[in-house]
């Protein structure tokens, strides 16, 4: 802990100073569903000194001489929310920006309710769409739901307010956002406000969460201005989030940030340092991104990862009522350091590719290794990954086996599911709603990478695939996804 708090206070030390604040709107952003929709202009010059790691595309793998697949789970879906952001300000889209898997992950699938355990599985295999001699296998995993049997929450709202957080899209978002996960808030719940520029201050103290006036309240009074004292910041909310440490229940942080710290790689290292020391006393982070033009989304994304946590970027007031109200339970999670292992027939697979989740591969040997971190996925919460499968032959035996491990919250050893990969191959056509939609966003996001994978996938065709699978919509965000491929494309 002594070399963790010299590393935050060269943090600390490092802050720079920022743009002179500028007024901003107490209530900033509101959903569709408040009547209001969309965010102004802010100036910024296409998202021109944004940060980004490219992590580039996984290849194909030789089955004979590696069978086996090993990577965590990525349930984030920040990717897909930042490239509407651009969209909607009328930039073209980084393809550093892509992670594909977090497209796919954005949306809600029809996967089928855990039994017995916290987690599902299913999966299913097809032609591939944009490459028809390769087949297509999909696996997806959803989170059991909690039914009205929500745990107390203890919530530390860690919020940015130096001077590049100033403008509607960054201080007025967070800040519409922060309300409504408010005002889901009940006796049960804990919240504290913290938040930095210059200086580290406490805003509020932990109050219970039936006091909304008094916590919004002290949302309202916040402006941006300073300079940027994250790392210290950061400590401080883990300090209050143990002191207010509730057995069984949800400790959380939410920081809303444009990670904008100015301290360099070595900082995010410093971070990851500091949120994996705090993980193992059971404190979780989430991390909401706002805003482009200095966005330090690699370092966000990292951190978020390595602290048993997600990555949201919001970029509307649409986003705001998805994250904080439409899904709020996936702020609840269920299954911790998930990891998925499949095993490859090479008699009956020539070669395979694991389509994103670059920066979530792991070695085989750390599949059982359960000090290893990997993801989490939170109640009700999808995920799905694709392989792209090249057949040995004409043969049609079973591709393989997958394992899946996961550690259910306050346990330290993970549980072994092991689920037979289904053999179907269907016509892509004859495949189910999830298969065709999953794919769609799988192309979308191939085409925006511009990627050396993406085969014969066109704008067409992703819309097409798309337009033929919207009978599950619950919050129409697939129409909403169909739109914008036109709007995209207009970019180009």
């Amino acid at each position: 802990m002594k070399n963790l708090w010299i590393l935050l206070t060269v943090m600390a030390l490092s802050a720079f100073s920022c743009s002179e604040p500028e007024s901003v709107m107490n209530d900033g952003l509101y959903s569709k569903a408040d009547g209001l929709y969309g965010l102004t202009n802010n100036g910024y010059s296409g998202g021109e000194g944004d940060q980004y790691t490219d992590f580039g595309e996984n290849p194909f793998i030789n089955a004979s001489e590696d069978p086996v697949s090993t990577f965590g789970i990525d349930a984030d879906g920040a990717s897909y929310a930042n490239m509407r952001g651009y969209e909607s300000d009328g930039y073209r889209i980084p393809p550093e920006a892509v992670r594909v898997e977090e497209f796919i992950n954005y949306f809600n699938f029809d996967y089928p309710d855990p039994s017995s355990e916290h987690v599902s599985i299913n999966s299913e295999t097809a032609v591939c769409p944009w490459n028809t001699e390769h087949y297509l296998l999909r696996i997806g995993l959803k989170g059991k739901e909690l039914n009205g049997d929500r745990p107390p929450a203890n919530f530390v709202f860690l919020i940015d307010v130096s001077g590049s957080m100033a403008g509607e899209d960054k201080i007025g978002v967070l800040k519409s956002g922060f309300k409504r996960l408010t005002e889901q808030l009940t006796e049960n719940d804990r919240v504290a406000i913290v938040t930095y520029s210059g200086s580290v201050s406490v805003a509020l103290e932990s109050v219970s969460g039936s006091e909304t006036d008094q916590i919004k309240k002290a949302i309202d009074k916040l402006t941006a201005g300073g300079s940027t004292a994250g790392g210290a910041a950061m400590e401080m909310a883990y300090e209050i989030a143990t002191d207010n440490f509730i057995e069984g229940g949800n400790n959380r942080i939410v920081l809303g940030t444009d990670g904008d710290f100015n301290v360099g790689v070595s900082s995010t290292k410093a971070l990851i340092e500091m949120v994996q020391d705090f993980r193992e006393l059971g404190v979780f982070l989430t991390i909401c991104g706002v805003g482009h033009g200095n966005l330090n989304e690699s370092m966000m994304e990292q951190v978020a990862n390595k602290g048993d946590g997600s990555y949201e970027y919001i970029d509307n007031g649409d986003q705001i009522y998805k994250v904080f109200v439409q899904e709020y339970d996936k702020f609840f999670t269920v299954a911790k350091d998930a990891k998925i292992q499949v095993s490859f027939d090479p008699t009956f697979v020539d070669s395979y590719r694991l389509i994103g989740y670059e920066n979530r591969a792991l070695e085989d040997t750390e599949f059982e290794n359960d000090t290893v971190d990997a993801g989490e996925i939170g109640a009700s919460q999808t995920i799905t990954a694709f392989y792209q499968v090249v057949p040995r032959g004409s043969a049609s035996g079973s591709f393989g086996d997958l394992e899946f491990r996961y550690k259910r919250p306050g346990q330290e050893q993970s549980r072994l599911l092991v689920h037979s990969l289904n053999n179907n191959r269907d016509e892509f056509a004859l495949s189910s709603e999830n298969m065709r939609f999953a794919a769609s966003l799988a192309g979308f996001g191939m085409l925006l990478k511009n990627s050396e994978y993406s085969g014969e996938v066109s704008y067409d065709q992703v819309k097409e695939w798309a337009s033929s699978a919207l009978s599950y919509d619950p919050f129409g965000f697939r129409e909403e996804y169909i739109e914008l491929i036109d709007r995209v494309r207009s970019l180009d």
